[in-house]
């Protein structure tokens, strides 16, 4: 493809603004700045870029001395998907925690609280809430992203979410549009397909993006699947009858529609990057999402130059990207207002307080212990998440035990760079408490060697959808019924042990919360 030479003429700088790329290191390359000035509108953060709140907030000032107006994104879900604070687990629950509780001025709470932590590192658009219904619980790449499986439950959390999220004057990104709950493959590796009904879509899929819209989300994320009854041939991140005849047209959404990764192989393998972004703008997508995986310039000026092109063919309206590039700077002038009126003090609050109220762990039966009057919101939330589902009158672990973590393939999502668990915080509480981490056949009796005649405490994530890991357990708690199970995915599996607990997630104050009712605290 023959490089476009201008940098600075309409067309092209239209084509940089609805990229949203990725970049390698802790501080904006040269490269970045650059192309900002020629007319790059958003910049996405990941884990790489990250080292601390402090860090995060010198780059965004950065990029911003650069272009004052610049979106810079983030996918920071809470829960298993965190990149603020991807080394060390996230101070919040996810949403399958939140709506374990069900508590929607909760979940508006944290949601708040979590963009009031974006916004102080300079962050302005969030790639979240996912308002995906988890209706197959052998969802490889969803699981405890998703609220639950109750439609109405999943649409009024999703709802709260983007309201709290904005309250803090950080755009919400409600996705994966038109739902990616009821798939067995993960869109990072293939391309799923849901074979649902139009009236199964429009009743279950369909309803939390009803709420989102309702709610105002500034954004929506489509998603790399093909759904049949809505378009036969083309996933939804590429088909117009999904992107402008459902999502704007049907639903009445106006804001901004953002592709979901690019560079995953749902679309590379099959489209491929530049094609496939060529497809989504011309289908009705405003911004390219790319960058999780190809983070360099090279990356760029490819879909750049594709774009252009397709325009001078003739095959994407020149008008078409005239609309994409608009939203996007529509949507980075409501962020410096949002922001400015947060800044003031003049932004509205979210409804219900954001103090850290004293609130009770729930068990099966209600019962429980309270946390501390200076608890933040995260931890009183995984508290309030955490279910006690079997061994109500189990024997606490007062000497240090042996953490067994049945450790699964981490989908990319999640990453494998978080730490997950409880064997930290019962550190912390018990000193001296070992650890391991075990997978796959013979992982039960690898355990049950290491961990010699101490307790165990067995940690485990989506049970359900691991043979071996069940296996393990069976092994586990047939040698030592005194075994305690601690669930940190879905909890779908039969509770076995002598004392089992869903914490609905595993970020750290999920396994903060597991730690205290293991000990009795």
């Amino acid at each position: 493809m023959t490089t476009i030479a201008s940098g600075t003429d309409t067309l092209t700088r239209d084509a940089l603004a609805v990229l949203q790329p990725g970049f390698t290191g802790t501080s904006a390359p040269s490269w970045l700045l650059r192309r900002l000035g020629e007319g790059l509108a958003s910049v996405g953060l990941f884990g790489r870029n990250i080292a601390s709140p402090g860090q995060v907030a010198a780059l965004t000032a950065q990029l911003r001395a650069e272009r004052d107006d610049v979106l810079v994104a983030i996918d920071e879900e809470g829960g298993d998907v965190t990149r603020l604070e991807v080394r060390t687990g996230s101070s919040f629950p996810g949403n399958h925690a939140l709506g374990a509780v069900d508590d929607v001025a909760l979940t508006e709470a944290v949601a708040h609280e979590l963009g009031r932590r974006l916004a102080a590192c300079g962050v302005n658009f969030n790639w979240a809430p996912a308002a995906d219904i988890n209706s197959n619980p052998g969802n490889p790449v969803i699981g405890v992203r998703s609220f639950g499986a109750d439609t109405a439950l999943v649409a009024r959390h999703t709802a709260a979410y983007v309201s709290g999220l904005q309250s803090a004057g950080v755009a919400a990104c409600t996705k994966h549009f038109p739902g990616h709950g009821d798939t067995a493959v993960d869109s990072h590796h293939a391309m799923p397909r849901i074979d649902a009904e139009p009236s199964v879509l429009d009743s279950r899929e369909l309803a939390p993006f009803r709420a989102a819209v309702a709610a105002g989300s500034r954004a929506v994320m489509s998603a790399h699947i093909l759904v049949p009854a809505l378009d036969p041939a083309r996933p939804a991140t590429l088909s117009r009858r999904v992107l402008t005849g459902l999502l704007r047209e049907e639903l009445g959404f106006d804001g901004l529609i953002v592709t979901d990764g690019m560079e995953m192989q749902a679309i590379s393998a099959t489209y491929g990057i530049e094609r496939g972004s060529v497809l989504a703008i011309a289908a009705g997508a405003d911004a390219i999402c790319v960058g999780g995986g190809l983070a360099d310039e090279a990356t760029v000026l490819r879909l750049r130059d594709a774009l252009v092109t397709a325009v001078r063919s003739g095959e994407l309206p020149e008008e078409r990207l005239a609309d994409a590039a608009a939203r996007v700077r529509a949507l980075a002038t409501w962020t410096t207002s949002a922001n400015a009126a947060t800044q003031s003090g003049t932004s509205t609050p979210p409804h219900g307080s954001l103090s850290p109220t004293p609130t009770p762990m729930a068990t099966a039966d209600s019962a429980g212990t309270e946390g501390s009057a200076d608890t933040d919101i995260g931890l009183v939330a995984a508290r309030r998440a955490l279910t006690v589902t079997r061994g109500r009158h189990y024997a606490p672990v007062t000497e240090a035990p042996y953490v067994a973590a049945f450790t699964p393939v981490a989908n990319i999502a999640v990453g494998d760079e978080t730490p997950w668990g409880v064997a930290a915080e019962l550190r912390r509480t018990l000193p001296g408490t070992e650890t391991g981490s075990f997978t796959g056949e013979g992982a039960g009796a690898e355990a049950l060697t290491a961990a010699g005649s101490r307790r165990v405490v067995a940690v485990v994530r989506d049970a359900h959808r691991h043979a071996w890991m069940s296996e393990a357990l069976d092994t586990l708690i047939a040698a030592r019924p005194d075994t305690v199970v601690v669930e940190m995915g879905l909890p779908q599996a039969p509770p076995r042990g002598a004392l089992h607990i869903a914490t609905h997630g595993a970020a750290r104050v999920c396994g903060l919360a597991a730690a205290e009712a293991v000990t009795g605290a």
